[in-house]
């Protein structure tokens, strides 16, 4: 049984006890334990079920590589899901429940899958959920989704908050075992800011657990003296529970520190993410123990050998009395000797070498250790717990020869070094063969700015697994890292480790086994699955991961995928550098949503963008719709005035006499410098280096592919100066895109951008009685002749600086004013003040739809949708065809986007005067093979007219220009049906005599 021991335990502290609760029972553990130590201490072999057959399972591992024991840990507004009992430090109050089963853990229904496994083998959900189609909405997708899953997604909100940080630095080397240590040393010790991260609580990595001699000294010794010097150092920093989750670009690093884990609710934030950039990064990762494939590995018992040390010599527990060993390198004879320094029974050591020899297998020789070469296990026994295990030749088919009662099985098929990092930012890798390992390329590494290394490999995660070389190999990467390369080479030469490749066990098993050898313990993917993708024909290893879902589970296939691609390969007929690998991507541990969002929860999840004058909208009643991130008023509705009814109201106001619009939403952009002109008439589709100084033009933008993106008013302000008017929620998006093209590829124009969005209010004045509020205001002359339509011009207006522009989105007579944001407010009250003999009345955003609706006026966001072209909206002509060249313009010349045979924009008129329903369908003849009725176009506007007394709408429609008088057909949301005719999308002063006036 598994059970803590009388003595030893380096970083429990056996004078504090912490109380836990597994499933509801209360156990209790030591200050130092991580929750795995703390169950196994207390005979908690069985901790979770496999997701696919609900297979028990235990701790497997001691790191962030554990696939099976995963827990919903806390409750309520504390309730985390999958969370590994390896990495969660044990505090007092701790509750953990399993996960993945009903309607227990010892009694689970869903192992009905295992006893039904040869049913349900890889891929089986391609081939099963097809038929009966209908079978899919009520059977399939129902029982899919409540069996999807491991843990319970909390529904309350978290009660823990979260900070981000960020840091710089010249060196950061990831990982403080010996190689990091030694690599910051080096590197603080010639002058350079050092960060230096660690995953674990703990210092030392392996060392200190294997007991190895580092330059001379004894482990713990040499880690005493490295730290001391480290913390002297006033140019290092060291962070320990702090882990590097993935390398992007130019050195920035993305890390996670936990904070709080085990002191929950205690005001501190619980983790912390930090963003860091570095000159270079060292990787001394370490690397991970591999699981070897027989029958009944994944049984509660059978446990990484590295991991069963851990346990013992960390945390004084051992994972059981009698644990047979099997292996296929030295490093398992280490976990052997501690057993039996332990006081606990090793039966026998099985090495799949034909002659194992070595200073560590002759150690256990002179303990009086069994040793059995060339042997393997056949199968393990036992169910939720192991029983013992059945011994055979590793050359064999499985043929048992003998029999071993034994309650722990503790395997190693070597060590894959720890490379995700190195790969993140497109390291590439060499197979070992002495290893059988992939292993970094120092002549292939991830590339800084100025082409040099980004980062560095030392340690076991280059490859170098004896102490004195990886000391070497720490000591080259912090402080010379240029000559790296040639001395990994001639340490990995001189190393003794070599690891033969055992990939399953035995080698020549039988069918029957090999559908019970689990490659991904979580995912219940085996041997038997990836050579069956192999036969149906799924030759490359991204395949097979999807086809099988190896490598998918939360562990990302820290100890499936090496293993899973060697099956594969053997199952091709081909070398593993030829299968490949699959991709690492960040990141390379969990990291928690909270994390991740800091402290944008809440009310500054995306805090809200307020105009200078939304104190006055709310005073007043208005009702507010989002705009991106802007909260402007939808309409301003009167005491018993219903939505429709303000709308109403607001565009008859309007129309006949005044109306008052805040639009200091709109973005306003700046471009300004030698090439301002050159760069806009590459942004635009028409041409704006031409427009003369005091006017205004309208323009569209699109993306590459030739799809309208944005539009707006542009004004010339000065000979290299030009104000970019933008739609409201894209003011950041449109910048980003500008700065994108000047900072990627026009590097050298001469432009300068700023985005001046907030630095004013933008109010329009509305109707044909502005011209006559704005004189009454005073300051500035506002004639036709002064300022003709789409021009500007500056100056005053009730003594607040202002510029006016000669612009319209409604069709009316409009002037819209930019004041300084800090006077907002006051003109927009002069405004009112002054207008109240022209009946003046504020509109909202409804309104203003509906003015523009009816004058034809297209709406980013609603007559386009990333689909859309100007072609498509009857806007040839803000399309230059004196440009030889601008954004989109290749893409609108394909052959599909400037083809006539596609839906166009036009106007409808219903025949009964409704209102078309928002998105509805122009259905055309005929049907499809489901029975729904063929389409011709869409609606992408539609609206109630009070000016015209009846529903109006504009929409894409197939051949619509020339189809004017037609009537069409719409679908309603009721199943019946609407008709309406094909009509101009100028409902309203198609002249726009009024505009002009």
């Amino acid at each position: 049984m598994s059970t803590r021991l009388a003595s030893g335990g380096r970083l429990i502290d056996r004078k504090t006890t912490q109380k836990f609760t597994f499933n509801g029972t209360w156990l209790s553990g030591f200050s130092g334990d991580t929750l795995a130590s703390a169950l196994l201490a207390n005979d908690q072999m069985l901790v979770g079920r496999s997701f696919k057959y609900h297979r028990p399972r235990g701790i497997l591992a001691s790191g962030p590589e554990e696939p099976n024991a995963l827990v919903n840990l806390g409750r309520d507004d504390r309730l985390e899901p999958n969370q590994r009992t390896t990495t969660t430090p044990l505090f007092d109050g701790l509750q953990a429940t399993s996960q993945n089963h009903w309607p227990s853990l010892e009694f689970d229904i869903g192992v009905v899958n295992n006893y039904a496994a040869r049913f349900l083998p890889a891929g089986f959900y391609y081939k099963t959920f097809i038929h009966p189609r209908a079978a899919w909405k009520h059977l399939f997708e129902p029982v899919i989704r409540k069996s999807a899953g491991l843990g319970r997604a909390p529904k309350d909100r978290d009660a823990d908050r979260y900070e981000q940080a960020y840091a710089f630095c010249d060196v950061l080397v990831v990982g403080g075992g010996i190689a990091g240590l030694q690599a910051a040393l080096s590197a603080g010790r010639r002058g350079d800011r050092v960060i230096l991260l660690e995953q674990a609580a703990h210092w030392g990595g392996r060392a200190p657990v294997d007991g190895d001699a580092v330059g001379g000294m004894a482990a713990g010794d040499w880690l005493t003296a490295a730290l001391e010097e480290l913390h002297a150092l006033p140019n290092v920093t060291l962070r320990a529970a702090c882990t590097a989750t993935g390398v992007y670009d130019h050195g920035y690093v993305l890390a996670a520190e936990s904070l709080a884990d085990a002191t929950p609710g205690d005001g501190r934030p619980r983790q912390r993410l930090w963003r860091i950039r570095a000159g270079r990064i060292v990787t001394a990762t370490g690397a991970i123990e591999r699981p070897l494939s027989f029958a009944g590995n994944d049984i509660p018992g059978v446990m990484l050998a590295a991991a069963m040390r851990d346990y013992v010599v960390n945390h004084a527990v051992s994972p059981g009395d009698r644990t047979v060993i099997v292996t296929n390198n030295d490093d398992a004879y280490r976990t052997a000797l501690v057993l039996r320094d332990a006081g606990l029974a090793v039966p026998v050591i099985l090495d799949a070498r034909p002659a194992p020899a070595g200073p560590l297998v002759e150690a256990a020789r002179a303990r009086g250790i069994r040793i059995e070469a060339g042997r393997a296990i056949a199968k393990v026994q036992g169910g939720k717990r192991v029983t013992g295990v059945q011994i055979c030749l590793q050359a064999g088919e499985g043929a048992v020869l003998e029999e071993i009662s034994c309650d722990a099985v503790a395997m190693s098929g070597g060590w894959s070094p720890v490379v995700h990092l190195w790969s993140h930012c497109g390291g590439k890798l060499n197979w070992d063969d002495r290893l059988s390992a992939f292993l970094p390329d120092p002549a292939r590494p991830p590339l800084n700015h100025d082409g040099r290394a980004m980062v560095t490999p030392a340690g076991a995660a280059a490859g170098i697994f004896e102490p004195d070389a990886i000391l070497t190999s720490g000591e080259v990467a912090g402080a010379d890292p240029d000559s790296l390369g040639e001395v990994q080479d001639e340490l990995l030469a001189r190393q003794s480790v070599v690891v033969p490749p055992v990939w399953v066990m035995p080698q020549g098993a039988r069918a029957d086994l090999r559908a019970k050898m689990w490659l991904d313990f979580q995912n219940d993917v085996k041997v038997s699955d990836v050579q069956l993708a192999a036969r149906e024909g799924y030759e490359s290893v991204e395949h097979t991961k999807r086809y099988t879902t190896l490598g998918m589970a939360t562990d990302q296939g820290k100890l499936s995928n090496i293993n899973g691609l060697a099956v594969l390969a053997q199952a091709l007929g081909e070398d593993i550098p030829q299968v490949g690998t699959t991709t690492f991507r960040p990141p390379y541990t969990p990291v928690t949503l909270g994390t991740l969002a800091g402290e944008a929860r809440g009310e500054i999840f995306q805090p809200l963008r307020r105009t200078p004058v939304h104190g006055w909208h709310e005073s007043h009643g208005a009702y507010f719709e989002p705009v991106g991130l802007w909260r402007r008023p939808y309409c301003y509705p009167r005491s018993g005035e219903s939505h429709a009814d303000a709308v109403k109201r607001e565009v008859l106001n309007t129309r006949a006499g005044l109306g008052l619009l805040d639009a200091s939403t709109l973005g306003k952009i700046i471009v300004k410098g030698p090439d301002a002109g050159r760069f806009l008439d590459m942004l635009y589709t028409n041409m704006m280096s031409t427009l003369p100084v005091g006017k205004c033009r309208y323009g569209l933008m699109c993306n590459e592919q030739g799809f309208l993106s944005d539009d707006g008013v542009v004004a010339r302000l000065d000979e290299d100066t030009w104000l970019c008017h933008t739609t409201s929620g894209g003011a950041d998006r449109i910048h980003g895109w500008m700065e994108d093209w000047l900072q990627c590829e026009w590097w050298d124009w001469k432009v300068y951008t700023a985005n001046l969005t907030e630095h004013y209010a933008q109010i329009a004045v509305v109707g044909p009685k502005a011209r006559a509020l704005l004189e009454k205001l005073g300051g500035m002359d506002v004639s036709k002749e002064a300022l003709p339509f789409m021009a500007w011009s500056e100056g005053s207006l009730a003594g607040i600086p202002a510029r006016a522009f000669r612009i319209s989105f409604s069709g009316e007579l409009s002037y819209e004013i930019a004041v300084p944001a800090s006077q907002g407010l006051a003109f927009w009250e002069a405004c009112l003040a002054a207008g109240a003999e022209f009946g003046i009345s504020p509109y909202g955003t409804e309104a203003l739809h509906v003015m523009r609706a009816e004058k034809g006026f297209i709406m980013i966001g609603d007559e386009t949708d990333g689909t859309v072209t100007p072609l498509d909206l009857g806007l040839a002509w803000a399309v230059s065809k004196k440009k030889a060249d601008f954004l989109g313009k290749r893409g609108m010349e394909r052959n599909h986007l400037s083809s006539p045979d596609r839906w166009q924009l036009v106007g409808f008129e219903t025949l009964d005067g409704s209102v078309i329903p928002d998105g509805a369908y122009i259905l055309a003849e005929g049907s499809n093979d489901n029975g729904q009725r063929n389409v011709q176009g869409r609606v992408t506007s539609t609206y109630y007219s009070p000016t015209l007394k009846h529903g109006i709408a504009m929409g894409l429609l197939h051949h619509g220009p020339s189809r004017m008088g037609e009537v069409v057909e719409f679908n309603k949301t009721d199943g019946g049906t609407v008709k309406a005719r094909v009509a101009d999308p100028v409902f309203y002063d198609k002249t726009g005599e009024k505009q002009n006036v």
